[in-house]
């Protein structure tokens, strides 16, 4: 089915300015909670209590991560942009370019936001935090049996921070949010049977399966920690998403709510005149229809005059014979 078009287009430089104005609230509350990220961010989480028959499970070696942190919001949040960006230079529509950006900025932030909060108040320690804890290998224990630590403080304070995982959490926030914009826009179920639409919908999601199994495979985390993050990240984004724009499987799925209830607007702002035209068009039709009967009458009129004078021609004739 061919899609309605605005007519003219609504875009950046015509919109764009309103649009923001109008979402100014939503805007705030993404600086406020960038400012909550970061202040659970610094807080030192909960000191979880470590024993030492605990260990045999935190022993494993510590090392770089393979993907850095700083890395993640690169392509989880600002290659999703650039993707954004280009489907608005193929439909010129303001709207799905600011709604999809506002949609993931909230979903990797509220995302990071519960992320931190459940870090700090959980303390659970990483599988590699002996090495932190005691980075010269030989343990230390208080009166109670809980460790004490003579590592660096930074790495410490890290090491109790291990679920849920946070790079597989921003992962599934970003690429998740993008998944579904995907399947939207390609209209991956229109029950048309395109697989390959799927492979490219499925595409970011690998991704960030990969980024967890990474963050495994340093042995930043545990295995429930990186699947608490994935489902926390996912389901953060299928709320986001769906705030702002139709299911995927929608006929409508490939446009944003203030897309159609714009166009919604417009249509109806046109119903009047189409009434208008419709009523002048029955007036006018009427009067021609009036106007051939006036015609015909005369017509019919003239004729029967006619008729009458042969009449009367045929009778004084008869009557001289």
């Amino acid at each position: 089915m061919r899609e309605v078009q605005l007519n003219p287009a609504h875009t950046v430089k015509s919109h764009g300015f309103s649009l923001v104005k109008f979402h100014k609230h939503d805007w705030l509350i993404l600086f406020l909670l960038g400012a909550l990220e970061l202040t659970f961010y610094v807080i030192n989480p909960f000191h979880r209590f470590v024993g030492k028959d605990m260990m045999d499970d935190l022993k494993y070696p510590l090392k770089d991560t393979t993907i850095p942190f700083w890395s993640v919001p690169m392509f989880a949040v600002l290659l999703p942009i650039v993707i954004f960006t280009a489907f608005y230079f193929h439909r010129r529509d303001v709207y799905d370019l600011h709604n999809s950006i506002l949609g993931i900025l909230f979903s990797v932030l509220i995302t990071g936001v519960i992320t931190d909060a459940l870090k700090d108040a959980v303390g659970r320690p990483r599988p590699d935090f002996f090495w932190r804890c005691f980075p010269d290998g030989k343990d230390v224990y208080d009166h109670l049996g809980n460790v004490i630590c003579h590592g660096k403080s930074n790495l410490i304070k890290d090491g109790y921070k291990s679920f849920p995982s946070g790079h597989t959490s921003w992962s599934f926030a970003g690429l998740g949010f993008l998944s579904l914009y995907l399947s939207g826009k390609m209209k991956a179920f229109d029950r048309r049977g395109h697989a390959a639409k799927l492979c490219i919908v499925l595409l970011p999601l690998l991704v960030a399966f990969l980024v967890g199994v990474s963050v495994a495979d340093d042995y930043m985390h545990h295995w429930q920690d990186i699947f608490a993050g994935g489902l926390l990240g996912l389901l953060v984004a299928t709320i986001c998403y769906l705030q702002y724009f139709p299911p995927p499987h929608n006929t409508y799925g490939s446009r944003s709510y203030a897309y159609l209830g714009v166009l919604e607007a417009a249509k109806a702002s046109e119903q009047p005149t189409d009434i208008v035209n419709t009523v002048n068009v029955d007036v006018m039709e009427v009067q021609t229809v009036n106007q051939q009967v006036e015609q015909n009458n005369i017509e019919l009129k003239v004729l029967s005059e006619t008729n009458d004078s042969i009449k009367i021609l045929d009778e004084l004739e008869s009557g001289r014979r």
